[in-house]
């Protein structure tokens, strides 16, 4: 699915359609609409990358145990940890 943003509405917002895109992915990321994951692939970055963008702007990271635990078999997947 695409979404069309006519250009004057793009033009009016003073910014490049990378930086529209990147305040999208910031703000489904903050409302928990989207996964770091997911919002970083939006915003056209590394996890990593977008992660500085949101540290940059003291957004705080949604990290509760589920995550923790899928992180910890992620690890146990590819050999790294032995718990």
């Amino acid at each position: 699915m695409s979404v069309v943003i006519p250009d004057d509405i793009l033009q009016a917002t003073g910014m490049s359609v990378a930086e529209l895109t990147q305040e999208i992915a910031v703000l489904l990321f903050q409302k928990e609409k989207l996964s770091i994951g997911q919002a970083s692939r939006l915003a056209g970055m590394s996890r990593l990358q977008f992660q500085h963008l949101l540290a940059s702007r003291q957004i705080p990271l949604h990290y509760d145990v589920a995550d923790f635990e899928a992180d910890l078999q992620t690890l146990r997947e590819m050999g790294r940890l032995w718990l």
